[in-house]
């Protein structure tokens, strides 16, 4: 089904924002869910993983970040281009989706509102959750990290240039430089072929992802997480960012080290990074629809 699609405004710097509505197919919504996506790509990737949502009754609302798919152009400061979060930064970003998880609960006050987010995405709901676990129902974190883990790591394997994507494959076979994503050869090659993804970033974006890393290893800070916040970490254990599905646990048990009661982390055996287009998706998308369903009401 092809979403809806409009555009909301950033409280930070009136950017325009591209969003995307997915709305279930017959009768009402069971519950809402957000999606963020990650870097160097846009939220029209998820169509598939949005239509298996609104088939079990989950409407979908999504938003290009800020530097990514349609969410490019003039703001307060300047011109925001693909590849870069502009003047305002990653802090923007993270309060832009905090501005749209609220206009999305707006329009549906008596629904439960959850949250997937995946890989930079993932980073901002990590920090999201330290100002506003109320606003939802549930959090599905996918191709996620402990994000002071793996700086420390790639800051012991760095060179003199910039951090890029590709240097996530050194540990697989180099036919795009971007086979890390997943073991589907479609998959990739479909990212590849999309011109809004994989695009250069500023040389700037990447360590912004990790500005907030010190924060979100911080007890006292994850102690401000409402303790029956429903969390679900879903991992390929073969993705870079996971370390072997290390990362995601140390991610995982911080948090139940906070005092979250419900925490649940699993890791696919073989997945790489972006599990929803993973030889296994529907597997994936099964799991993480079972879980909101428990978690729906």
């Amino acid at each position: 089904m092809s979403p809806l699609t409009s555009t909301f405004p950033s409280p930070t710097d009136s950017l325009a924002l591209a969003t995307y509505r997915w709305n279930v197919p017959s009768g009402s919504p069971r519950a809402v869910v957000q999606l963020a996506h990650g870097v160097a790509e846009h939220s029209g990737r998820y169509g598939r993983l949005a239509d298996a949502l609104t088939d079990a009754g989950y409407e979908v609302h999504a938003d290009d970040h800020r530097g990514h798919g349609a969410s490019i152009g003039e703001a307060d400061g300047g011109v925001v281009p693909l590849g870069s979060f502009g003047a305002a930064g990653w802090e923007a970003l993270v309060s832009d989706m905090i501005a749209f998880g609220e206009s999305v609960k707006a329009e549906h006050p008596d629904l439960p509102l959850f949250l997937i987010a995946h890989s930079m995405g993932s980073f901002a709901a990590q920090q999201m959750l330290l100002e506003r676990s109320d606003l939802y129902a549930g959090v599905v974190l996918s191709g996620s990290t402990a994000l002071d883990v793996l700086a420390g790591a790639l800051a012991a394997n760095a060179g003199d240039g910039p951090v890029e994507l590709t240097a996530f494959n050194a540990a697989f076979e180099h036919r795009t430089g971007y086979e890390w994503l997943s073991r589907d050869t479609a998959e990739v090659d479909a990212y590849v072929a999309d011109p809004l993804s994989g695009f250069d970033l500023a040389d700037d974006l990447i360590p912004q992802l990790f500005s907030a890393a010190a924060r979100l290893a911080d007890p006292a800070e994850l102690g401000r997480i409402r303790h029956d916040l429903p969390i679900l970490v879903v991992s390929g254990q073969d993705d870079p960012l996971s370390g072997d599905g290390q990362l995601v646990g140390i991610l995982a048990q911080r948090y139940r080290d906070a005092g979250l009661t419900d925490v649940t982390l699993t890791v696919y055996p073989g997945a790489r990074h972006e599990i929803f287009n993973e030889t296994n998706r529907d597997e994936i998308t099964a799991t993480v629809i079972a879980w909101l369903a428990a978690h729906a009401g």
